[in-house]
């Protein structure tokens, strides 16, 4: 096996997914960015219809790591109330399992049809033309995957990286591995895409995937910390309680670890499943759980944010 070969395929494989979704997230904020000011301002006024409109905003990007920046800077602006901003948080771990189920539905040979439709579409001109990037983008992120599948096929020769994976199977291995890999791609999408990919190939079991799931929750919130480094302290706090919301849903997971990967297996026998499964019910329950309190954890923050401005 030509392992530099092998590497640099799989490489330019996630690097393209990657920029799909990259490209296709932006393109959808450039369309919306006029409209989502006032959109915020009047759904965040609830903390349920806050948490669904960050679900549906990252379902619709196909990035929370976007959705939660775009949080974060609207917080600094003062276009957004801080407590408004939590429920937002909690929903956009829940719009990541969409792509999820776009991976387990292996739509791969969606996206070649796709691609050549948003190409077609941009010869015309007018409200078409607009669709034209979105759709090719969409298309660009299906046909990476079946890639991204066909160049990690032959792992399954090597019993080394196997027996590394393995170790995934420990739940604090399989997080750490979730929050390390996720923080590299800067994207939970990513790492949940390659875990389903890994998970049909049999080089990933249940337990190892389920674990780096939930770490890659974890691994994600970097990204809003990278972006509220330049901002106010209402931003940073913001990134932080994106953080202590995912630590705390970690937290909750471990101890019922078993008991999760039991309720998984009995909901389905097809391993890309149970990790679809296993990625929304983790987030759903944790949003859940969370979302009566986030009123609790705003207090706790601001209380700290004046502290912090007493100082100065």
């Amino acid at each position: 096996m030509n392992w530099l070969k092998l590497s640099i395929s799989i490489i330019a494989a996630i690097g393209l997914f990657t920029h799909s979704l990259e490209s296709f997230s932006k393109n959808l904020q450039a369309q919306a960015d006029s409209k989502l000011k006032s959109i915020l301002l009047n759904i965040s006024k609830s903390k349920l219809r806050a948490f669904m409109l960050g679900f549906t905003a990252t379902a619709i990007i196909q990035s929370s790591s976007a959705v939660i920046s775009i949080v974060v800077s609207f917080v600094d602006a003062g276009v957004l109330v801080f407590k408004s901003s939590l429920p937002i948080l909690l929903g956009s771990n829940l719009g990541t399992t969409i792509t999820a189920w776009l991976v387990s539905f292996k739509l791969e040979m969606l996206g070649t049809f796709l691609i050549a439709i948003g190409f077609i579409l941009g010869y015309f001109s007018g409200k078409i033309k607009l669709l034209s990037k979105p759709i090719f983008y969409l298309g660009l992120i299906l046909f990476s995957l079946e890639l991204i599948g066909a160049n990690l096929e032959p792992i399954k020769e090597s019993p080394k990286l196997i027996e590394f994976l393995s170790l995934a199977s420990n739940p604090f291995f399989g997080i750490l591995f979730g929050i390390v890999i996720t923080a590299i791609c800067q994207s939970s999408s990513v790492t949940v895409g390659l875990v389903i990919i890994l998970s049909s190939q049999g080089i990933l079991n249940l337990d190892s995937a389920i674990g780096i799931i939930v770490g890659s929750n974890i691994g994600t919130t970097t990204t809003a910390f990278l972006a509220s480094l330049k901002l106010g302290q209402a931003a940073k706090l913001s990134a932080i309680a994106n953080l202590c919301f995912n630590t705390i849903g970690v937290l909750i997971y471990l101890p019922f670890y078993k008991l999760f990967e039991m309720l998984i297996t009995n909901i389905s026998s097809n391993i890309t499943y149970q990790v679809a499964f296993a990625h929304l019910i983790f987030n759903l329950t944790i949003g859940l759980i969370l979302l009566p309190f986030t009123n609790y954890f705003a207090r706790i923050f601001q209380t700290r944010l004046e502290q912090i401005d007493s100082k100065h």
